[in-house]
C-alpha cells in the first residue's frame, strides 16, 4: 500500500492486533491452495498477523510473506515464525518468481489509480499460468474522502466491472468470481468481490 494514513494505522495497531485475525485462515485459502501443485511458491501481499502464511507453510508450500508495515512483519514473525519481510505493493519487482500470489483483504487499500500498475507487477512476478487471489470491498467512490473507512484506512471501493476490466487489462484471465456480504474491521457491512485469476 502507499497511503500514509493506512500504513500508520497498521503500524500503530499491530501490537494490539486481535488474536482471532491471526489464527483462523481465510475461508478462501483452502480452495485456492487446492489448485496449486505441492510445494508451489507463493507470494503473500499483506500478510498481517501471519495467519494465512502459517497455514500455507503447514500445508507444505514455499511462502514469501510480505507486509507494508514493520510492526505487522514483527507481529507475524513473533506469532507464527513465517520469516515475513517488509515490502510495499509498489516495491514488487520480481519476474517469473512465483507460482501464486495471495492477497487477502490487502489490495483494497491501494488508491484506485495505483492498482493497475500493481496488477501488472503481480502478473510479471508470476510464472506463466500462475494463480492470483484477491478480494475487495465494493463501491464506486470517486471522491478521495469517500474511500476512508471508520478507522481512517484507505479503501479503493471499485465496482465489479472496473475490477474485471483492470485484471484483464493487466494480462489475467478470470477463473472465478464470488460476490458476498461481509463485515470490515471497522464493523461496516458491505458487498465484497473475491477473484481468482490466472496469468496469461
Amino acid at each position: 500500500m502507499t497511503d500514509d494514513a493506512t500504513l500508520a494505522y497498521y503500524e500503530r495497531e499491530a501490537p494490539f492486533y486481535r488474536v482471532s485475525s491471526s489464527q483462523a485462515p481465510s475461508r478462501h485459502l483452502a480452495p485456492f491452495l487446492a489448485m496449486l501443485e505441492p510445494r508451489s511458491s507463493i507470494l503473500e501481499l499483506g500478510c498481517g498477523g501471519g495467519r494465512d502464511a502459517a497455514h500455507m507453510i503447514e500445508c507444505g508450500f514455499l511462502v514469501d510473506a510480505t507486509d507494508g508495515t514493520a510492526a505487522m512483519v514483527k507481529k507475524a514473525n513473533e506469532r507464527h515464525g513465517v520469516n515475513a519481510r517488509q515490502m510495499r505493493f509498489d516495491e514488487l519487482s520480481a519476474t517469473h518468481a512465483y507460482d501464486a500470489v495471495w492477497a487477502h483483504a490487502s489490495l483494497l487499500h491501494l488508491p484506485r489509480a495505483d492498482l493497475p500498475p500493481v496488477l501488472l507487477a503481480i502478473r510479471r512476478a508470476l510464472k506463466p499460468g500462475g494463480w492470483h487471489f484477491a478480494n475487495f470491498k465494493l463501491g464506486d467512490a470517486e471522491h478521495p474522502d469517500e474511500g476512508r473507512d471508520l478507522l481512517g484506512r484507505w479503501t479503493n471501493l471499485p465496482s465489479p466491472e472496473w475490477l474485471e476490466q483492470s485484471y484483464q487489462a493487466a494480462g489475467f484471465s478470470i477463473d472465478s468470481i464470488e460476490r458476498y456480504r461481509g463485515n470490515g474491521s471497522d464493523g461496516t457491512q458491505r458487498d465484497w468481490l473475491a477473484l481468482t485469476v490466472r496469468a496469461l
